[in-house]
């Protein structure tokens, strides 16, 4: 009985962590790699761990995974291939009528789900003429969009939750995430000096009484900058003439 010589392939599948680290330093030192890897091995290694996940081999991890917003994503044909690869995925069929995209796909032993996306979504997304790829070509942006809906809704777990990249690329920058920032305490406004309301007093009381102002509307100006005490609030209200009283300034 003869021996058959089985042909070893060629992998650069990291083997352990250290293998990993090298393996990222090295690619990262590569200039025909993707500019989001370019010089920044800690993005290879988390493309790579990704991949791994996904089932893609590290070179196709990098070239199918995009780092968006600062989130990795995967490009819209990537993820199709995903589904389909996957053996719970029956079919995946795609149409467009010139003016709406639709995504149809089954899952093995459950109902056909359908996604779609119309220049109507586009435009009330605020997509539609959009400067780019909606302007130069809205029939594959719609499609993507499709998709991107379907897949994601159908095949989660095949997907690990990954976003897509042409949704991404459409959408505003995230704000930093970071520890939760307490709300500052309210600054502490200084006493209202009572020399102040000594001097002022009379001229108040002669604009109230030519209804040029009122008590509520100083203490909301004074109360901008100061804190006023119940007491010197007491004495601004007395300002105002009591019914029927006649005063000099109102005479």
């Amino acid at each position: 009985m003869s021996e058959i010589a089985v042909k070893q392939t060629f992998s650069l599948m990291p083997q352990n962590i250290d293998e990993a680290l090298r393996f990222a330093d090295h690619l990262s030192q590569a200039d025909i790699v993707p500019k989001d890897y370019q010089r920044k091995p800690g993005n290879v290694l988390v493309a790579i761990q990704w991949g791994m996940e996904l089932g893609l081999q590290p070179m196709q991890a990098m070239q199918n995974i995009a780092v968006i917003n600062g989130r990795p994503s995967l490009w819209g044909d990537a993820v199709i291939a995903l589904v389909r690869s996957s053996p719970l995925c029956e079919y995946v069929y795609e149409s467009d009528d010139g003016e709406t995209a639709k995504c149809r796909v089954k899952r093995r032993g459950e109902e056909e789900q359908e996604r779609t996306f119309s220049m109507a979504d586009a435009k009330l997304a605020g997509l539609a003429g959009k400067q780019g790829p909606w302007s130069q070509y809205p029939k594959r942006m719609r499609q993507m969009r499709a998709r991107a809906f379907a897949l994601r809704d159908v095949f989660p777990d095949v997907l690990r939750g990954m976003p897509v990249a042409e949704e991404l690329m459409d959408t505003p920058n995230e704000r930093e995430v970071g520890p939760a920032r307490q709300p500052e305490a309210p600054k502490e406004l200084p006493a209202y000096p009572d020399s102040k309301l000594d001097e002022s007093a009379d001229k108040w009381r002669g604009m109230i009484a030519q209804n040029k102002t009122s008590p509520e509307h100083l203490m909301a100006t004074i109360s901008s900058k100061y804190t006023l005490s119940e007491a010197q609030k007491d004495r601004i209200r007395a300002l105002a003439p009591i019914d029927g009283e006649v005063t000099n300034e109102s005479a």
